[in-house]
Parts: C-alpha cells; structure tokens; sequence
C-alpha cells in the first residue's frame, strides 16, 4: 500500500514585489487550503426530462493559518496595505506556490498567480497560546506544474 502524503511533505513559498516572504512560507504554517472554484450551471428545457449541466471556472481562493516567528509578516501587510492603497507600482504581483513532495518522488506543485488578500488579522489569545495569523487568499487563476 502506498505512503499517503502529510503536511510535512508540503512547502509553501510566497512572493511579493520585493522576493521571498519568509515569515509566512518559511515560519509556522499550520494549515493550508487551496480551492478551485467551479460551479455548476444547470438549466431545465421544455420537452426535456432532465436538466443539462455544465461549470465554468471562478477563480482560485485558499486560506492558511500560520504562527508568527519574525516580524516580517507586519512587513507583508504593510506591502499588502500599500498595494490596496495604490501606493505602489500597479504591477506589484504576490505569487504562491505550494510544493507537494510525495514518497514515490513526485513533486506537483500548485501555482497561484497575482494573489489578492482578504482581512489580515493578528491573534494574540492568551499568555499560553502562539499569536496566529489567518491570511484568505484569490487569484484569477492557478495552475498544477508536473
């Protein structure tokens, strides 16, 4: 029976207008989604008895939650905060790209380009627990590299 793949086999890198953005993809992720957004189209005819289907493509949005372990991360918002204000160069991009390293050798990677962001919040719950982040995430599009 085949290995399944853990998150420890999972890299995420994340790169803004300035490279690589460390306190995010190198620090503490903890959890990680990417969803391809379809939906469903489905529409009823006259003298037909069932409907016809079809999708179309939405986009791409994920969320992940990571512990802070450097202050970088407040550098990332500001590079966010600066974009969405239209402070920078409007061709300012933030990719992601998540690497996938399966125990057969294979190594998928999802590529997500021009990422925009959602609310960026800080959580500092109690003297015993990590300050956590949760970043939310959109793009246009995104694609597998094999």
């Amino acid at each position: 029976m085949a290995q399944r793949i853990k998150g420890q086999e999972v890299r995420l890198t994340i790169t803004s207008p300035t490279g690589t953005i460390d306190a995010i993809g190198q620090g503490g992720v903890k959890s990680l989604e990417i969803e391809f957004k379809t939906k469903l189209l489905d529409e009823g005819y006259l003298g037909e008895t069932t409907n016809r289907k079809d999708d179309i493509f939405e986009g791409v949005r994920g969320r992940l939650e990571a512990h802070l372990d450097r202050q970088d991360y407040f550098r990332f918002v500001q590079q966010v905060t600066d974009r969405s204000q239209r402070r920078t160069p409007a061709d300012a991009r933030f990719n992601m790209i998540a690497t996938l390293q399966f125990p057969n050798g294979n190594r998928p990677r999802v590529l997500v380009e021009d990422v925009f962001f959602g609310p960026l919040p800080v959580n500092v719950g109690g003297r015993d627990e990590y300050v956590t982040v949760n970043v939310e995430f959109e793009a246009a599009s995104g694609r597998f590299i094999f």
